[in-house]
């Protein structure tokens, strides 16, 4: 088909009016760009002498590595965690039980609604008041569970969502094989959905990672605190600011990168949800051989 069976082709009018409208934007954002660059500089703000700073050792050893290491030991920790609540409420939510599917989606619809900052200073409030951890891990804490507790749950619809894109039949085909209902789930719609859910998944590690910027309000030792700390040690917390958010896009690219290689590591291996079936030419039981179950359809479950 050669058009797009969503809307006509533009015709020479409609291409004319678009480079118009796409360049016209372009000159207007270099024109604010050129703006505020021009209000800073005037300002003081990105003479050479608050650039300098970054260039010696101690800014680095003392700040922003360590601000590093808090960033992605607590983006590190709440990623493992949010990851195994959010496979286990997900599954949850697709129970055929009641008394299970119920309290899942409870606890997912209400950690999903609640701000990840309120429940970073409720936890933190919480873990000081009855002195559930060492002071000097407190913060860490807070951080931890609050990005935990969301992610998770944003992470448990993903796992629906993702069990839920599977073409139908699957589930029956591997109950047909003699698969239970727990097999089934864990060898047969689990590894497909997250196969087919990974660029979500991997939108959210980015998301827990920035979010950890969160724990500048609860005092914890991560880049923004140290972009802040640098600011007071130095007068240059704009320039400050802009390196600590060139670490947070470099990090997050190559966080990018990682998991495109992952992804194509797992489609490579035949585990990509929606792939081509490939009947085995020995089976004689019409089901495609020892791989069907896991390339058949999926049933819905319930809700």
């Amino acid at each position: 088909m050669s058009g797009s069976v969503l809307f006509d082709a533009p015709g020479p009018r409609s291409k004319r009016l678009y480079a118009a409208v796409g360049v016209g934007s372009i000159v207007v954002l270099l024109l604010a760009l050129w703006f505020v660059i021009d209000k800073f500089n005037e300002k003081g703000q990105l003479t050479a002498a608050k650039w300098k700073p970054f260039l010696t050792g101690e800014i680095w050893t003392q700040y922003l590595i360590p601000g590093l290491i808090g960033t992605l030991t607590a983006a590190a920790i709440s990623v493992v965690l949010a990851m195994i609540l959010g496979i286990l409420l997900g599954v949850g939510r697709l129970s055929a039980a009641a008394w299970i599917r119920w309290p899942c989606s409870v606890v997912v619809e209400f950690f999903r609604a609640v701000p990840v900052l309120l429940m970073m200073l409720f936890t933190f409030a919480l873990y000081a008041k009855y002195e559930l951890f060492p002071p000097e891990r407190l913060a860490l804490a807070a951080v931890v569970t609050a990005l935990m507790l969301y992610n998770g749950a944003v992470v448990a619809e993903l796992v629906r969502s993702g069990v839920y894109s599977l073409p139908k039949g699957q589930s029956e085909a591997a109950l047909a094989i003699g698969l239970t209902g727990g097999k089934t789930m864990r060898l047969v719609l689990l590894p497909q959905a997250i196969t087919a859910m990974l660029p979500a998944i991997v939108g959210q590690l980015v998301v827990i990672l920035k979010d950890t910027a969160l724990g500048y309000i609860i005092t914890y030792e991560e880049l923004l605190r140290k972009a802040e700390q640098i600011g007071n040690y130095k007068s240059n917390l704009l320039p400050a600011l802009i390196v600590v958010g060139a670490i947070f896009v470099i990090v997050n690219y190559l966080l990018g990168l990682l998991a495109q290689r992952v992804e194509a590591m797992m489609r490579r291996r035949g585990r990509s949800a929606g792939g081509p079936l490939t009947a085995d030419p020995t089976d004689q039981s019409g089901l495609g051989g020892p791989g069907a179950a896991g390339l058949v359809d999926v049933g819905q479950a319930p809700n």
